[in-house]
């Protein structure tokens, strides 16, 4: 590769000489060479010592022997290199092994080191054509593959200009000679100290995971690079996301059994409103009551999770791709397939979260105690009641609310996506909750049929209806819009669960030790 090789730190240290007086060699190879600069093995290990603690003590303002948040954001802004606070407290915090809040010398070389691995790696996967530079085609393609589609104009952009900082900051170039290719020296100059912000990171940020948890059955389990399941960093992500959805769900409860209500009750001739629901509910059986049925809702998160997880897994390997992360409709396929396998192994709990919702008060005294009521008067295919409707369910929720998450994803690549493709929080959370609620609206007419096929023993003296009869009666006696009984609630939810869920994960992976996506 033309041009001069540069270890670590080669930003602040070209043009030196090495330890044994050799002038730098003007060509090395690229990046998985290694070695120091004259090509001398023995100079290695001295020369990069020399260079990082050149490095520290430039970037150790008070000249404490340690690099504080301070240093760093006024060190790196003497190098040309500006940094908001967020990115400076990340890189603190990834190297950071001792947790008093600084950088000693050799946390510092910890870090860049296991940074520059890291970078490497991200270089090599996006260097498609193994000729040690990075085009904007090579972009386009990367992101084309992982399902983010942006122009080779938009890419090229990308590639020429990172605004860093706000969006009225400094501009850095990471494309310095203006040759429209990156580089290994260019790409690991401007990322070495900077939190990895790549596109393999991109996509993370950008699928759609099921921390995104409004109490429906999402399809879609999380996917986890080859490093997080050799780590064993997956089980982190599975129990965050497991106590996301257990306190959204907890906190949305009150509105999730009105819309149970709604859907098994209200009709033209019993007009239940919400305010109306929660007076009933309240009148019957006290506050208390407005949280039935959530526990078993709560329950069964953990083995839905699990088998969704290792079924997604499995159908993965089945598919037989060969990249780490599914494009697009493979995604819906593994994840329709993972989410009908799970449902239909935590199905008998589905009922049991219905039938309790519905209970009168001391109609039961737990959840065994309706369990075996059910067994025993209806026999063990009661525990099945609705299992079609939401079969078929799984395909219009998880397709919709795919394919307007991608749209949205999309449109906001296309307009926005100039300087940088990171969407931001506040993206994240209106594009999951929008596609959600287009997801729910698709299949609510046969999340409606399901629950009123779960509850019919519970409710006095109605008759065994199949799903097409229910789907008949409800066009004869009410109408289209007796399909959409109890949306009202259900839609009232989406947002608080969706941010509920996202705010108790990010905080549960903290706690977990977890590193941010």
């Amino acid at each position: 590769m033309p041009g001069a090789r540069r270890s670590l730190a080669s930003p602040v240290m070209s043009g030196v000489l090495c330890p044994c007086g050799s002038p730098r060699a003007a060509a090395t190879p690229g990046p998985g060479s290694e070695g120091s600069p004259c090509g001398r093995a023995a100079c290695e290990a001295s020369e990069q010592d020399r260079r990082l603690r050149a490095l520290f003590q430039k970037l150790d303002v008070n000249r404490d022997g340690a690099l504080c948040i301070h240093d760093l954001a006024v060190g790196l802004g003497r190098l040309g290199l500006h940094r908001t606070e967020l990115d400076l407290l990340k890189i603190v915090k990834a190297g950071d092994k001792d947790l008093d809040g600084q950088l000693d010398f050799e946390e510092f070389v910890h870090y860049l080191q296991d940074h520059e691995k890291k970078l490497r790696l991200v270089f090599k996967s996006l260097d498609k054509k193994n000729d040690g530079r990075i085009d904007a085609q090579e972009i386009v393609q990367s992101l084309r593959d992982l399902g983010v589609k942006i122009s080779e104009e938009q890419a090229e952009k990308i590639l020429k200009r990172i605004r860093t900082g706000h969006f009225w900051g400094p501009v850095t170039y990471m494309d310095k000679n203006g040759t429209m290719t990156i580089d290994w020296n260019e790409w690991r100059d401007y990322h070495l100290l900077h939190p990895v912000e790549n596109i393999p990171e991109i996509i993370l940020y950008w699928k759609h995971s099921t921390i995104f948890d409004v109490g429906e059955n999402l399809t879609v389990p999380d996917e986890f690079t080859v490093e997080e399941r050799q780590t064993g960093m997956w089980w982190r992500h599975l129990v965050a996301g497991g106590g996301a959805g257990a306190v959204s769900r907890t906190c949305t409860a009150p509105l999730d059994r009105l819309k149970v209500l709604m859907q098994v009750h209200a009709s033209r001739s019993n007009n239940m409103c919400i305010i109306g629901g929660f007076t009933q509910m309240i009148r019957e059986g006290g506050t208390r009551s407005l949280w039935r049925g959530n526990g078993i809702n709560v329950l069964k998160i953990a083995p839905e999770s699990a088998i969704k997880f290792m079924a997604y897994e499995q159908i993965k390997r089945f598919i037989g791709t060969d990249q780490e992360m599914l494009r697009i409709h493979e995604r819906l396929l593994a994840g329709s397939l993972a989410g009908a396998i799970a449902q239909s192994s935590i199905y008998p709990m589905e009922v049991l979260k219905t039938r309790m919702a519905l209970r009168k008060t001391g109609q039961y005294s737990g959840m065994l105690d309706c369990a075996k009521n059910i067994l025993s008067k209806e026999g063990m295919a009661a525990f099945y009641k609705g299992y079609i409707p939401n079969m078929l369910g799984i395909i219009p929720y998880a397709g919709i609310d795919l394919a307007v998450y991608e749209t949205l994803k999309n449109a906001w690549l296309q307009r926005y996506a100039v300087n940088s493709a990171d969407p931001g929080v506040f993206v994240l959370l209106a594009c999951g909750t929008i596609s959600s609620t287009c997801g729910q609206l698709a299949s609510y007419p046969l999340a409606l049929v399901r629950t009123r096929m779960q509850a019919q023993a519970s409710v006095e003296g109605a008759p065994e209806v199949t799903m097409r009869g229910l789907f008949k009666h409800i066009l004869k006696t009410e109408g289209a819009f007796g399909l959409y009984r109890g949306l009202a609630p259900n839609f009232m939810k989406v947002i608080p669960a969706v941010s509920i869920s996202y705010v108790v994960y990010e905080n549960l992976k903290m706690t977990l030790g977890v590193q941010s996506r």
